[in-house]
């Protein structure tokens, strides 16, 4: 029997779709409409620079970044590969889709760690 990375790439877009079902809806919502509106403070510079000197928090944002890339190439894959019906190019799709989210992937951790 064939090994694909198939499995691994479903885990990652279900971690993603996770993720961005949990997380993003709150922060859309602290810093796209709570914040705007005066409703919530907004965090001040000395505030933030000190959240981020923690190890944990920059690693948790790292893996909702690197996460949500991946369900987004996944979901533009398939998308692409089914609405257009290029399915021929499988294989050169999937490297610019998830070679796009490893480069994101990576800048994140070079920008967060």
């Amino acid at each position: 029997m064939k090994r694909t990375l198939e499995p691994y790439l479903w885990l990652l877009f279900s971690g993603g779709g996770v993720v961005a079902a949990l997380v993003l809806p709150v922060l859309v919502l602290l810093f796209g409409v709570l914040m705007p509106l005066g409703v919530v403070d907004w965090p001040s510079a000395a505030h933030l620079t000190a959240l981020l000197d923690l190890l944990l928090v920059r690693l948790a944002l790292v893996v909702v970044v690197v996460l949500c890339l991946f369900h987004a190439a996944h979901r533009i894959r398939f998308t692409g590969e089914e609405l257009l019906g290029i399915a021929r190019f499988d294989l050169f799709i999937a490297v610019l889709c998830y070679g796009a989210a490893l480069a994101g992937g990576i800048t994140a951790v070079v920008l967060l760690l």
